[in-house]
């Protein structure tokens, strides 16, 4: 292979690759009362957070779960958050009772529940818990 010929492969082999997606990660949803329900009737974990965009113990939740958005164990989990200031329905269903709160499903299965954490071990075991089988 010549010089021309080799820097067109090597060119090409950049731009696929600029191009490449990863196949899988966490996924972060506005919730939804369907889609929640779809998920855990297919026994997905699921993550509902009920945030509020003021709350600056939420912002620090933010920062953790985006951390573990690029752990490859995490890429089948949904988290849906819950706006707490316009989805009062919601959040009072899962049984919270205020902004910064994490609970955690296998399927329909509640596997654990963090109120004000902000720490991202425990966060981190929390989204743990919801792919136990």
């Amino acid at each position: 292979m010549n010089l021309r010929a080799t820097l067109r492969a090597f060119s090409v082999a950049i731009a696929l690759s600029a191009m490449a997606v990863p196949l899988a990660a966490l996924e972060q949803k506005p919730f939804d009362a369907a889609a929640v329900k779809a998920a855990q009737e297919a026994g997905k974990p699921v993550i509902i957070h009920v945030t509020a965009p003021w709350c600056p113990t939420c912002t620090a939740q933010h920062a953790a779960i985006d951390a573990l958005a690029g752990k490859p164990e995490f890429d089948h989990v949904t988290l849906f958050k819950i706006d707490f200031d316009t989805q009062e329905d919601a959040w009072t269903g899962f049984g919270a009772r205020t902004q910064s709160t994490l609970i955690a499903f296998s399927g329909k299965q509640e596997t654990g529940r963090l109120v004000g954490e902000t720490k991202a071990a425990p966060i981190e075991s929390l989204f743990a818990s919801a792919l136990a089988k």
